[in-house]
């Protein structure tokens, strides 16, 4: 039996690693094409870029990995169905439940190499590689939006442990590629939303420890008159009160310092989560970032969809192989190798769109996240189960 495992695994590998060179291949062409325009512009060059695509292709792999084990999988099921190989192996007494054993077996090595790259080596190559097209362009990076990056976090009473006190909007127009934020804006609020403070400064180099250090500070500071002193009377920054504005916001004050240490929840890693492509986040990172939204009240159910969809593509392996061991049962008679061959593709690219309907689908609606990301892999295995039925029985 290890003989005939042998002979599986190194067959079904070598065509595996055939179809996988080939979608990288593919992959990175394409993403070459969309980056030569930018080359030449700044110091943006064609090694650049080379580079920056070939840092792209763990996360490539993790991606096309499942369609390259049912593509390389179907290809070895049907050549040994063309050559009566596997007839043969049947008529040894090797049954069906065998096979499937032989496949799973073979499928937990495909796995875990699926595993390395999304959980190991893409987290770490795609941010890299973004870093090395913006320090070659010479730019810095900005969110989505106009006014920059946004994020939220909750403020504390003595340290990240003490009791709720505020929260605090933050606000970075540019990120350098080394990851200091430039005109940082701060906007901090009490538990009833009443505006407390407003801190600018010119940039941002984070120290540790969840510590800020901010450069060239001016702080705002809005005194409720509740428990405003008599005008006149310093506040606790040294400053005097400067105006009345009625009864919720009844002085401001202002300083300038040309530092500050700032304590926040706001983590480079966190900064670089916001900002990533949910694809190219390891499933801790997905778990860190989700549950800091959670925290301050934002919507995670984009964050919960990609990180059940990190845990369970992988094993989408096994499902792709249980699609592919009917084919060892269709004989010549039924098609050729090349017809099967493009089943095999209908059917990856038919898996891959279910999957982004389904993760559209459930942000749109109320299902759980686990559900939303393991309905397509479920359908497509009792697809399988339900084929593999089928060829057995004619």
């Amino acid at each position: 039996m290890k003989i005939l495992e042998r002979y599986f695994f190194v067959n079904i590998a070598q065509a595996v690693a055939f179809v996988l060179v080939a979608f990288l291949a593919l992959a990175a062409f394409m993403d070459l094409t969309g980056e030569l325009p930018a080359v030449g512009k700044g110091g943006y060059m064609i090694q650049h870029a080379l580079l920056y695509v070939l840092m792209l292709v763990p996360g490539n792999m993790y991606r096309v990995m499942p369609i390259a084990a049912l593509l390389g999988t179907i290809y070895t099921m049907a050549q040994f169905a063309q050559t009566s190989e596997f007839t043969i192996m049947r008529a040894s007494s090797m049954s069906t439940r065998m096979a499937g054993g032989i496949l799973f077996k073979i499928g937990i090595v495909f796995v875990v190499l699926t595993f390395i790259f999304g959980e190991l080596i893409t987290p770490r190559t795609a941010p890299l590689a973004e870093r090395l097209r913006l320090s070659a362009k010479g730019a810095t990076l900005s969110a989505e939006f106009r006014s920059g990056m946004w994020t939220k976090d909750t403020i504390h009473e003595g340290g990240q442990k003490g009791p709720v006190t505020g929260s605090r909007f933050f606000n970075a127009r540019q990120i350098s590629a080394d990851g200091k934020l430039l005109d940082v804006r701060l906007y901090e609020f009490d538990n009833s939303m009443r505006m407390r403070s407003l801190i600018t400064a010119a940039s941002a180099v984070f120290s540790g420890n969840h510590t800020w250090r901010l450069q060239d500070v001016t702080e705002t500071q809005f005194t409720n008159s509740r428990t405003l002193p008599a005008p006149g009377t310093p506040l606790p920054n040294g400053q005097t009160i400067q105006n009345r504005f009625g009864q919720d916001t009844a002085a401001v004050g202002t300083r300038k310092l040309a530092s500050l240490d700032l304590e926040s929840e706001i983590t480079p890693k966190i900064l670089s989560v916001s900002r990533s492509d949910p694809e190219r986040m390891s499933a801790n990172e997905l778990a860190v970032y989700t549950r800091h939204l959670a925290e301050n009240r934002q919507e995670t159910e984009r964050f919960k969809i990609a990180f059940w969809r990190k845990l369970i593509a992988p094993l989408s392996i096994f499902v792709m192989m249980a699609l592919a061991l009917p084919f060892g049962y269709l004989q010549v008679r039924s098609g050729g190798v090349s017809f099967k061959i493009f089943i095999g593709i209908m059917l990856g690219v038919s898996f891959m769109l279910v999957d982004n309907l389904f993760s559209h689908i459930g942000m749109l609606s109320t299902w759980p996240a686990f559900m939303t990301a393991a309905a397509p892999s479920l359908l497509y295995l009792l697809l399988g189960l339900g084929a593999l039925r089928w060829v057995e029985r004619h």
